[in-house]
């Protein structure tokens, strides 16, 4: 596979406690796979100086009797990428041994194993598949899917892998790529990927690198982001996706990005209505725009400037028709703090509407789904809808606060910055980005919720800042 990445390997995320047959080679274990599974295209060969074939998995028939020379010939011919990588592996042992990317001739290919083979090492030579479009490589292993884009399977030895359940990681995934992935084989450690084309020797959209076994049944997954899977969709997209996978009620979303072809996900509201959100990398509170009824979406992203490059995607989303509308937040001591107001949502959650008494149906049912949900994954936040008989959740995002009563970040300083909200949530943003005193918190005067985007964007950035409400 083809990597953007030959960096130093970091801790990995799925612990490495896997092991194999010691008499069983990791090309015959290749061979074996490939009776059953899809793998990209082949061929290996022993150590010495006249390396001989030792195994070959093609499109094409009739590998027996083959040369070196030969055999690369035909892997070529295999090869959508016109590129061939080489491995090396010598027996009874697990370290990393070399291993040579996207090689472009017969002559480089041939040499490059005829070197490895004199110092004793096996070799496998397989097609270069190329992680840049737009699938995802990982690990499928005790119980816990770990992935990320543009990356090989050793991208779960780096930090920002996305964690899932595996039931939740295939559904999720399934949803993103219109396919179910084959990646679970019960008691192994498998490593994958997935591409939106279909690759390999099978023509599937999954492709196995390598199968062992594993000696662990159990794992817990570490679900977190941002993460390299939620930055590469949009943040605000992968959090919805992650919702619809726990069970949550999200509205029907269509999600068009760069990287990927649309997908949809989520259930119809049946309202005739519809909003437009971008999705930037990154959640950035109020940011970018979100607008009620269609727009043209040409004419929204150029209207964004240079900070159009930080939208990853559009998603649009049936509208609910919303009696109240609000947000929900885990409190410092974990429990949820609920506001909201009557009505849409979006001029409360931008600071222009104070929040209001919620009726205790609405807020019986917010606190409902957030305990139940917050059982499985931990504190988080949402922004939701409550139409009369359900509460639909428009924005999901995972993480404790340090928010409790009018306290958005706790914390002392010297002097506090007095911020009129009246000034707008651009006017808090530069403020924080660079004109505030270093030894300032900041005093919110105003008549905004603790769930607002102006007390999410103080605690992202960590101030110590609190709400003067002034009704």
């Amino acid at each position: 596979m083809v990597s953007r990445d030959r960096g130093v390997a970091f801790r990995t995320n799925i612990e490495g406690i896997h092991s194999t047959s010691s008499d069983e080679l990791k090309d015959a274990v290749l061979a074996r796979i490939a009776d059953t599974h899809n793998v990209a295209s082949f061929v290996s060969f022993g150590p010495g100086p006249n390396p001989k074939l030792r195994f070959a998995r093609m499109r094409t028939t009739e590998h027996d009797h083959l040369s070196l020379e030969g055999a690369i010939d035909r892997l070529f011919d295999a090869a959508d990428e016109r590129m061939v990588n080489v491995r090396s592996f010598k027996p009874g042992t697990k370290k990393s041994l070399e291993f040579v990317y996207g090689l472009r001739s017969n002559a480089d290919v041939c040499a490059t194993i005829r070197r490895l083979a004199l110092s004793g090492h096996y070799t496998i030579a397989n097609e270069t598949i190329d992680v840049s479009d737009g699938g995802v490589s990982g690990v499928s292993y005790g119980g816990v899917v770990e992935f990320a884009p543009e990356d090989t399977p050793r991208c779960v030895e780096k930090p920002g892998v996305a964690s899932l359940p595996k039931a939740e990681a295939l559904n999720l995934l399934g949803k993103v790529y219109g396919f179910h992935p084959k990646i679970s084989l019960p008691g192994k450690r498998v490593e994958f990927s997935l591409h939106p084309g279909l690759r390999g020797v099978r023509r599937e959209h999954t492709i196995f690198w390598e199968v062992e076994r594993s000696v662990t049944s159990r794992i817990e997954p570490r679900l977190s982001w941002p993460n390299r899977f939620s930055e590469f969709l949009g943040d605000k997209a992968y959090g919805l996706l992650v919702a619809n996978v726990l069970g949550l009620r999200v509205p029907r979303t269509r999600y068009f990005g760069r990287s990927l072809p649309p997908f949809e996900f989520g259930q119809a509201t049946r309202t005739g209505d519809i909003w437009l959100r971008t999705c930037p990398y990154r959640q950035m509170p109020g940011k970018y725009p979100t607008v009620r009824g269609w727009t043209d979406p040409f004419k929204l992203m150029q209207g964004l400037g240079e900070q159009r490059e930080d939208v990853r995607s559009i998603i649009v989303q049936d509208g609910v028709k919303s009696e109240w509308s609000g947000a929900a937040i885990a409190g410092i001591d974990g429990k949820p703090i609920i506001e909201g107001v009557s009505g849409f949502g979006d001029d409360f959650m931008l600071g222009n509407r104070p929040p209001e008494e919620i009726p205790l149906v609405v807020s019986r049912e917010v606190v409902s789904i957030y305990g139940r949900t917050a059982r499985k994954i931990g504190p988080f936040r949402m922004e939701w809808a409550y139409d009369g008989a359900h509460v639909w959740v428009l924005q999901f995002h995972l993480g404790r606060t340090e928010s409790s009563d009018l306290t958005i970040v706790a914390g002392q300083r010297p002097t506090w910055y007095r911020f009129n909200t009246k000034l707008g949530l651009e006017a808090l943003r530069e403020l924080v980005e660079g004109q505030l005193a270093k030894d300032q918190g900041i005093i919110l005067e105003g008549s905004v919720g603790i769930t607002s985007h102006f007390a999410d964007l103080l605690r992202r950035a960590g101030l110590p800042s609190k709400i003067e409400q002034i009704r």
